[in-house]
């Protein structure tokens, strides 16, 4: 075992951190740290800290980077999230790069991000080579995953959401918190998500929860099934540094 190698992952809530866990092998042990409940593993790909977070970027940003007060080599956001028409109910995917998709404001012309009014950057890279190696372990789609304070209920704000975004695979809300709380730790970062449903117009009842659950643990067991050699994955898309933006 790569016992070396200490990964975290970042849940919104205890079932995604039940689902991460549930493929491992033995019990986890379980401590509080900063007053965050963390459940511990040894998996084959190093030690893995896992908690749920909060919902949402800024509990995600919190969570992280009081964890991160510890060393890691690796954070993680994971959970469930809808899905755009690249990743259909039940596919897992990978975040080449993460948009903090609804920060900005509302004017006459419609919504102009952070980034267009010259605040910081929204988009967010994530490491190439590491993306590709999550990518190839557990079968995931590879594509941007976007983060929202206010989760999509119509096709209306879907189809805006896809047009400016036309590469995002899903929507979540916590990813972009991690990244950001593990790019100011030095840490790299990567998001790997279960869809759960479409992006779009809100029906509950047809949600695949369990199922989506079920898949996030699958592929959580896949990843770790090996050692991940995080130095020989330090490759980016455009030669950018982690946490590079526009």
């Amino acid at each position: 075992m790569s016992a070396s190698l200490r990964i975290l992952v970042v849940t919104a809530v205890e079932a995604e951190r039940d689902a991460v866990l549930a493929g491992l092998a033995g019990q986890p042990a379980v401590g509080d740290v900063h007053g965050l409940r963390v459940h511990r593993a040894l998996t084959s790909a190093g030690l893995l800290d896992v908690v749920s977070g909060g919902v949402g970027p800024v509990a995600a940003a919190v969570s992280t980077g009081c964890l991160l007060r510890q060393p890691y080599d690796l954070a993680v956001s994971a959970g469930l999230g809808g899905g755009f028409p690249a990743a259909p109910v039940g596919a897992v995917v990978v975040a080449d790069a993460v948009v903090h998709a609804d920060l900005g404001a509302e004017t006459a012309d419609g919504f102009v991000s952070m980034a267009d009014l010259g605040w910081g950057a929204v988009w967010h890279p994530v490491r190439a080579g590491l993306a590709a190696e999550i990518s190839r372990r557990t079968g995931a789609i590879t594509g941007t995953v976007l983060s929202v304070s206010t989760v999509t209920g119509s096709r209306r704000r879907a189809d805006q959401l896809l047009a400016r975004h036309p590469d995002a695979v899903a929507e979540a809300m916590e990813g972009v918190g991690v990244c950001l709380a593990a790019d100011r730790a030095g840490v790299p970062f990567v998001e790997l998500r279960a869809i759960s449903n479409p992006v779009g117009p809100r029906d509950r009842e047809s949600w695949q929860i369990p199922d989506a659950l079920a898949a996030l643990g699958a592929a959580f067991g896949r990843l770790l099934a090996e050692p991940l050699d995080i130095r020989a994955l330090d490759i980016r898309a455009d030669g950018s540094s982690p946490g590079a933006g526009r």
